[in-house]
């Protein structure tokens, strides 16, 4: 599946991610900044925070309350669109996703 992340400075990154990883692994892996996850996806630091673009709210879904949880501590300001990425799982029904990297 196709991912793109969009950086507050307008920069573009876009990637082809295999189905079933999840989308913090994605972003280290192609060097997207501020997407760090320094708990390796544990669901503990809150360090790949992104904003899910408004086109894919619907289909990415809500966080779990654990997940909603870490959000609240967050270093960039919390919005409805906000997920960790870590919880996010590539698959073909998010095919073209867009994720919007907020800066620290």
């Amino acid at each position: 599946m196709h991912v793109t992340w969009k950086l507050a400075e307008g920069r573009e990154i876009k990637a082809e991610v295999k189905d079933g990883l999840n989308l913090m692994e994605a972003a280290v892996a192609n060097n997207v900044p501020h997407v760090i996850g320094e708990c390796g996806g544990s669901l503990s630091c809150a360090t790949c925070h992104v904003y899910v673009d408004e086109a894919w709210i619907a289909k990415v879904g809500t966080p779990d309350r654990f997940e909603d949880g870490m959000l609240d501590v967050a270093e960039a300001e919390r919005r409805a669109s906000s997920r960790l990425s870590c919880q996010i799982k590539a698959g073909p029904a998010l095919d073209g996703l867009v994720l919007w990297v907020p800066e620290p």
